[in-house]
């Protein structure tokens, strides 16, 4: 407790009945708290300048947005959150217009913690081709006919708790504006019906067997989506081994 308040400025022992003293104290607190953010932007400066985003660099970036990015970033003091936004920072240069300042802000209320819990979504998040917005696949849904009333219904969705990614995950999610706060259907696909995915480093493909199906999924926000590239993932494969088969119900999963 003492290391942590030392590092703002304040101890047990300080004496804040003299005026002069209460001076002194406050002015070495601005200047602890400025080094700070001096600290925090030239760490994340340091670690924008090693990520490699191809040779491209442009001059044209929004100066609103750096500002912006400076006045947030200065006060991101973890290490594993600096990491993000030099690879934020590295990759706007390269290509501006990659990262909203709504972005920048929702990034700014992360914690580490949070951060891990999202590369959990990401570790298990499929993009369809031609799509950018991740989706989590968790199952599908068959539109009831008369087969229904003499068929016992057989389980639709994944558990994806079991994956790594549990409800009150799902909820801190949708809290932070990174997932939609609800399971989204896919519209119905005629027989036939082919989409190509991949997640992760692996590709799929869909082709319905029959008339009325659609995928159930969670899925990410413009934000999210944004911040889905920057994120690392861990290969899931009991994830995509139970997605496969779960899927190969109502699809032909190539």
């Amino acid at each position: 407790m003492l290391s942590l308040f030392a590092r703002v400025g304040i101890s047990p022992s300080m004496s804040t009945n003299d005026a002069s003293q209460r001076l002194h104290i406050l002015e070495r607190r601005r200047q602890i708290r400025e080094m700070q953010k001096i600290d925090n932007l030239q760490a994340i400066l340091n670690i924008a300048l090693n990520v490699s985003v191809g040779d491209k660099e442009a001059d044209n970036v929004d100066p609103d947005w750096f500002f912006s990015f400076c006045s947030l970033a200065e006060n991101i003091h973890s290490p594993a959150m600096q990491e993000l936004w030099g690879k934020i920072f590295a990759v706007e240069v390269s290509h501006p217009g990659s990262f909203s300042r709504r972005s920048l802000q929702t990034l700014e209320s992360l914690t580490h913690r949070d951060a891990v819990i999202f590369s959990r979504a990401v570790s298990i998040a499929s993009r369809r081709a031609g799509d950018s917005v991740p989706r989590v696949l968790v199952g599908y849904h068959v539109r009831k006919g008369l087969l229904s009333l003499i068929r016992r219904p057989v389980p639709e969705q994944l558990n994806i708790s079991s994956f790594g990614l549990s409800y009150p995950d799902l909820l801190a999610l949708q809290d932070m504006k990174l997932l939609y706060a609800s399971e989204i259907e896919s519209g119905e696909f005629a027989e036939g019906h082919h989409t190509q995915w991949r997640c992760g480093p692996e590709t799929f493909e869909l082709t319905s067997r029959r008339a009325g199906v659609a995928l159930v999924y969670y899925k990410f926000t413009s934000v999210g989506a944004e911040l889905f590239r920057l994120v690392g993932r861990q290969d899931n494969q009991a994830y995509m081994a139970a997605l496969r088969q779960i899927l190969g119900r109502v699809f032909i999963v190539q």
